[in-house]
């Protein structure tokens, strides 16, 4: 990113003369810096206030022109800054070297100063282009991301206002699912597949799993009781009524979909380990990591939550109970994982708490 105000150029060369030269050609329209060593140089470049752009001699004693820039290139916070190579070598094998280390621009001695100030205004002129492009490129991406954001919570919401005393539930969910996520990617059984962008979109996506809630009838989903075999089937199929109207936007959208996750969260949150789950019956391993990280948030909250049918479980009963469904019901190593993080399940159910009966619940020691 460019400085504000004028460009700062450093020009690094061993001979003083050469200095002054450049830093009278480059002045009024910049402000100049000088290092007559690579180790000088360095130091600038990696200060809080680094140069927009690098004039830099090769053939300087201790750490020569080709080292510095090999380390500005290798490091993140500098491999932008432009290098403009400014040397006595002249063949063509050296010139090729500093290009393939990344400098921009190779310039022979003896060099005409105005040339050397068009290759500079140029060169500022391009790293002003590309970063106002990168800038662009973030900001789209940012608002892309909050698009797809927005438009999963406002799905889940959907879904949700079926039933009425819920209404928490999105939040509890998404915030248990992303802290067990976080928690187990340190175990070597999930590290390859919990990484940053993927716990991200865990959590953003969290919010469908039930999104196949919108398809069950109301006599079945707001009943004030048990349900019948018969009602139960067809409260079952809330998960294939979701998993296909994600896939249907998820082939739309490609095979890079953020709703990759999404899909598969709502399709087999309710498989278990033993493989007594629904709807395809599948177990251990074979059901996917976001499947079993659902599992274990959505059967505490719904322990947790206040229904018509049912009082709130304390956090105690709801923890027993999870723990009881390990090896059975729930992957063990998450088990064991909620087990650590239990009190910090409490606080987040206790933050977004629906009603004051499930606080006092979960209250409880």
């Amino acid at each position: 990113m460019l400085n504000n105000g004028q460009p700062v150029i450093l020009v690094v060369d061993d001979t003083p003369t050469n200095i002054d030269i450049l830093s009278n050609t480059l002045r009024p329209d910049f402000k100049v810096k000088a290092a007559t060593s690579g180790k000088k140089a360095l130091h600038i470049a990696f200060s809080d206030h680094p140069p927009d752009i690098i004039l830099l001699d090769i053939m300087m004693p201790e750490m020569d022109g080709y080292e510095v820039c090999e380390r500005l290139k290798n490091d993140p916070a500098t491999q932008d800054i432009p290098v403009i190579f400014i040397t006595a070598m002249t063949d063509e094998v050296d010139e090729a070297r500093g290009l393939n280390l990344g400098a921009v621009d190779y310039i022979t001695k003896p060099f005409s100063p105005s040339l050397v100030k068009a290759r500079v205004i140029n060169h500022i002129e391009l790293k002003k282009h590309r970063d106002e492009l990168e800038d662009l490129v973030r900001l789209r991406t940012q608002e892309l991301e909050l698009t797809q954001e927005v438009t999963i919570e406002a799905m889940g919401t959907l879904a949700e206002y079926r039933d009425p005393e819920t209404g928490g539930h999105i939040r509890r969910t998404q915030n248990y699912v992303r802290l067990l996520a976080e928690h187990l990617r340190h175990n070597p059984k999930f590290s390859d597949y919990l990484d940053d962008t993927t716990i991200k979109l865990l959590y953003q996506s969290a919010p469908l799993h039930d999104i196949g809630k919108v398809g069950v009838k109301d006599n079945i989903l707001l009943k004030p009781g048990k349900l019948t075999d018969d009602e139960f089937i067809d409260m079952k199929k809330h998960v294939d009524f979701g998993g296909a109207a994600i896939a249907s936007a998820e082939q739309r959208l490609g095979d890079n979909s953020f709703l990759h996750f999404a899909r598969e969260i709502a399709e087999t949150h309710h498989e278990k380990w033993d493989g007594s789950g629904y709807p395809s019956g599948i177990k251990g391993e074979a059901i996917p990591i976001c499947g079993r990280l659902m599992a274990i948030a959505d059967v505490y909250d719904a322990l947790i939550s206040k229904r018509v049918y049912k009082a709130p479980f304390t956090h105690k009963k709801a923890v027993e109970f999870i723990t009881q469904g390990r090896g059975s019901h729930f992957d063990p190593d998450m088990v064991d994982a909620f087990i650590e993080l239990k009190e910090t399940f409490r606080k987040i159910a206790l933050e977004f708490a629906d009603h004051e009966e499930e606080r006092v619940a979960l209250a409880e020691s």
